[in-house]
């Protein structure tokens, strides 16, 4: 059995040429390199696991709004991630701003007058 779509075909001549001519730069590397798309399918991965699986949807709309409640929901603002110190983009946004408001505020100088001849 072939999957429906090989991964070879994101990497054949025939697609980069396309996208190329297009003015589209392809978003994965050669095949067997550190750039070959890991990140974006873990990403697919981990939405098929916490989100898909398991689940029948009724329409074609029920999936989509499932997706974006997700995705923007809860994907992109409560999921904790290593890159902000294992707070979620909520929680880290803030704290960002509890840290401002407690900041100790900077003192300026006033702008000193324009010397003129």
């Amino acid at each position: 059995m072939r999957r429906p779509i090989e991964p070879g075909q994101y990497t054949s001549i025939k697609l980069t040429t396309r996208l190329l001519k297009a003015g589209i730069e392809p978003s994965m590397g050669s095949v067997g390199d550190s750039y070959d798309n890991a990140l974006a399918e873990n990403f697919w991965s981990v939405i098929k696991t916490e989100c898909v699986r398991r689940t029948t949807f009724a329409t074609r709309t029920d999936a989509d709004l499932a997706l974006f409640a997700y995705i923007d929901g809860w994907y992109n603002t409560r999921r904790i991630q290593k890159g902000l110190g294992w707070l979620s983009p909520d929680e880290y946004e803030a704290k960002y701003h509890a840290d401002q408001a407690t900041a100790e505020p900077v003192e300026s100088a006033p702008p000193t007058p324009a010397l003129t001849r």
